[in-house]
Order: structure tokens, then C-alpha cells, then sequence
């Protein structure tokens, strides 16, 4: 899939206990593109401390947002609690109905079928966490072996550092294979360039 120019924008949604590299990871590959902005949102005011104890500011209310480019939707323990939260999945399909994109790390994309977002698609999820994370949404084809899942405009990745694989390929999308690859050696990366393989299938449970 090509990505129309307008792509530039990642919008990354932050929750309480979500998890670091999830979001980082990715992070850290598009700061290396300067075509690419990054902003950060939330469901809740205040800073956001993730699993691992780091606080994050969000910088734009999601309200302002009349569009949103990529909606990117991390995993995390906090994910657990918010698939049962009615008021954040209103919120999250409100905010991924107007995203021209929508992509998810690890059990983020638990989040993004429990807010009715994944219908119709295809995607994957944490291997550690796939039984549990695949029992949410309808019409989702899940699947099990693979790194990464692109279908259309959803895209989703395979537990935590499978994120960043996911993201290399997004900015390949949207930049062309140089920009990704360039991403990535400023990193010191190499990444798993097809989405197809997955090491680490037979964890899913």
C-alpha cells in the first residue's frame, strides 16, 4: 500500500500502564525522518506513566484533532482494564474513525477490536497474549504467525519490538524502502523486513 502524502502526522495514543518500547521503538525510527511529526494523546489530562514507571506529557487534547493521519494504538498492561472501559473505547473509535491510517503494537490491537475498529480486517497480536487479546472484536481475521499484518488502512505488529519492524515498513510505505532503511541504520537496527516471518509464533497462547 502506498501512502498518500498527507500521512506525515503520528498521532500515539498513551494510556496508563502502557508499554514503553511499544511506543518508543517506533518513536525513535520516525524522529530519524524528518518528514514524519509525532504528537501525543490521551483519554485522560496529566502526565501518563507507562508500565515501566516513565511519565509521558501529552501535547495535543484529542478534541482539537479534526483529523488524524496515523493513529498508532500501543500495547501494554494497562490495555487489561481498557478493553472493559466502556468511556475509552468510545473515545478511541471516535478519534480511529477519523484516523486515515489506524496501526497497533502488541495487545493494542485488543484495544483496537474491542473498540470496533478492526472489523472486516486482518491482524496479529502479542504471542505471550494472543489467546486473550484475539477475544475481543468481530469479523477480525486473526493471525497467528506473523510479525506484522498491513490490510488496508489497519496495521498491526506482534508483541513489543515487533513494533519497530512495523514501523520501518510504514515509513517505507509512505517514504519509499531508502527512508526506512536510512531510519533504521541511524538506530543501529536491522529489522525483520517480512512481515510474514515470525520467530516467535509458537509462543501464542
Amino acid at each position: 500500500m502506498t501512502i498518500p502524502e498527507v500521512h506525515r502526522r503520528v498521532t500515539i495514543v498513551l494510556f496508563p500502564g502502557f508499554e514503553l518500547l511499544d511506543v518508543f521503538g517506533p518513536v525513535g525510527l520516525f524522529g530519524h525522518v524528518p518528514e514524519i511529526e509525532v504528537e501525543y494523546v490521551a483519554h485522560i489530562s496529566g502526565p501518563i506513566t507507562s508500565a515501566q514507571g516513565a511519565q509521558v506529557i501529552t501535547s495535543r487534547c484529542a478534541a482539537d484533532l479534526e483529523t488524524v493521519d496515523i493513529l498508532l494504538v500501543p500495547g501494554g498492561a494497562g490495555s487489561r482494564t481498557l478493553v472493559e472501559d466502556a468511556d475509552f473505547l468510545d473515545w478511541l473509535n471516535n478519534l480511529g474513525s477519523r484516523a486515515r491510517l489506524v496501526a497497533s503494537v502488541c495487545t493494542g490491537s485488543a484495544l483496537l477490536a474491542a473498540a470496533g475498529l478492526l472489523e472486516g480486517k486482518r491482524a496479529t497480536s502479542n504471542k505471550l497474549a494472543f489467546d486473550w487479546a484475539t477475544s475481543f472484536g468481530n469479523e477480525v481475521t486473526w493471525v497467528k504467525e506473523a510479525r506484522w499484518v498491513e490490510d488496508g488502512d489497519r496495521w498491526s505488529s506482534s508483541g513489543v519490538a515487533a513494533g519497530m519492524d512495523m514501523a520501518v515498513a510504514l515509513i517505507s510505505s509512505i517514504l519509499g524502502k531508502e527512508a526506512g532503511r536510512f531510519a533504521a541504520r541511524k538506530i543501529e537496527y536491522r529489522p525483520q523486513t517480512d512481515g510474514t516471518v515470525d520467530p516467535f509464533a509458537d509462543l501464542a497462547k
